[in-house]
């Protein structure tokens, strides 16, 4: 058996990167940009008003106090979207809007909540009373604040963000060059599986497995299509795995192991290329990676969390890898355990943990049983507790190694 750090290696030398698309920017969250976007124009276009209130003149409130407000002449009422065509002078003040251009000869807006009409409404031709001082530049947004023209605003790699969105949409870029999601397909096997709108017979389990491994992909940032189910055949096996070409990568759950009808393994060796089959880790010690047909292949345990952990610690840095993302592993955090753990010797735990926040720090514990064959422990957990192999007590007190299931973002 190969250790773990082994087996990921082997698998991210057999990844690239896939190629770059044209996409509709709406399309685009959460992948990874392929392309510098620069900007066509200054950003923001035009001064403006940070608020609804007066454009004024700041020399001209240098004396105003509450009790003693300044009074200013309005001559002009400027809306968003309208370009001001009356210039304010000395004394004079424009009734200004959130987002309208600032109006020439003004250098500074008062917000409306520190003014009261003078005369008539305090509209156009009537007064205002000013009872504050403001700086020049005060509440206004400057031309180009944001980027100039001609500048990168956003880098060839960055992971497109909601924020990224808006500012393409703002630089006119209504589709950009990001990489392709990995189409992943998803593949079943065993006698006993059947769909999961159905009532399981004896000896029958629903196929949860293809349905969570579909999820696990899309969370990846990966494309799922699952394939259905392979019955423990070698000429049905062999059928549905020699599609692995029509995709970028294919994962089957099931038939890895030493039983009489575990076929998978067999099949891989007669149509791909075997690269390992077992890691010396627990839950899922009989974890099958290769290649048919020049797509990478894993064939992942069927006890629920035994596949669900080994997607995680192999599959899915590959999709993340394919997808152009630098961050290929969830991060970690160190905690402190709570109750002692007893494990076998000579292989890697991964045991479901749940970690809480304790002084500038966390503690752990576990999620209930390990059993691989019990989904609950995993859907509790907010972590894998990684336990070095070679040790058979970790006790209470003693600080472990976690991987964050619940941040996305990890390590490069």
């Amino acid at each position: 058996m190969i250790t773990v750090e082994e087996a990921q290696q082997s698998v991210l030398d057999r990844i690239e990167r896939l190629p770059a698309e044209p996409t509709d920017i709406l399309d685009t969250l959460g992948r990874v940009l392929a392309e510098d976007v620069v900007s066509d124009i200054d950003i923001a276009p035009f001064d403006n008003s940070a608020m609804d209130g007066y454009a004024v003149r700041a020399a001209d409130l240098a004396d105003a106090a509450a009790g003693h407000p300044v009074v200013l002449d309005v001559v002009d009422h400027i809306a968003a979207g309208v370009f001001p065509t009356v210039e304010v002078g000395a004394g004079q003040a424009s009734r200004i809007m959130t987002g309208a251009p600032i109006p020439a000869g003004a250098d500074a807006v008062v917000k409306v909540e520190d003014t009261r009409p003078g005369t008539a409404d305090g509209g156009t031709g009537g007064t205002v009373e000013i009872g504050v001082t403001v700086p020049a530049g005060a509440n206004l947004r400057r031309r180009g604040e944001d980027c100039r023209a001609g500048d990168v605003v956003l880098s060839a790699g960055e992971v497109i963000t909601p924020a990224a969105v808006g500012l393409m949409a703002a630089m006119g870029r209504s589709r950009v060059a990001v990489y392709r999601r990995p189409r992943v397909a998803v593949v079943s096997t065993g006698d006993e599986l059947v769909e999961i709108d159905e009532l399981p017979g004896p000896g029958k389990i629903r196929n949860s497995n293809s349905y969570s491994l579909a999820a696990q992909v899309i969370a990846a940032g990966g494309e799922a299509h699952r394939l259905g189910i392979a019955k423990d055949d070698e000429a049905e096996t062999r059928a549905i795995l020699s599609r692995a070409p029509e995709f970028d990568i294919m994962v089957s759950t099931g038939g890895v192991s030493m039983g009489d009808f575990d076929v998978v393994k067999d099949v891989l060796t007669q149509i791909g290329e075997l690269d390992f089959w077992k890691v010396a880790m627990r839950p899922g010690a009989p974890q099958t990676f290769g290649t048919i047909g020049g797509t990478p292949f894993f064939g992942l345990p069927g006890n629920p969390t035994s596949c669900t952990v080994g997607f995680e610690l192999f599959v899915r840095p590959a999709i993340r890898k394919m997808a152009g993302q630098g961050a290929l592993f969830r991060p970690r955090a160190s905690a402190v355990l709570e109750h002692d753990v007893k494990k076998k010797s000579g292989r890697r735990y991964f045991l479901r943990g749940r970690l809480t926040p304790q002084g500038d720090g966390y503690s752990v514990g576990l999620t209930g049983s390990q059993s691989s064959a019990l989904l609950t422990s995993m859907h509790r957990a907010n972590c894998l507790v990684s336990l070095p192999a070679g040790e058979t007590l970790i006790p209470g007190g003693t600080v472990v190694d976690c991987i964050r299931l619940d941040i996305e973002e990890g390590v490069q």
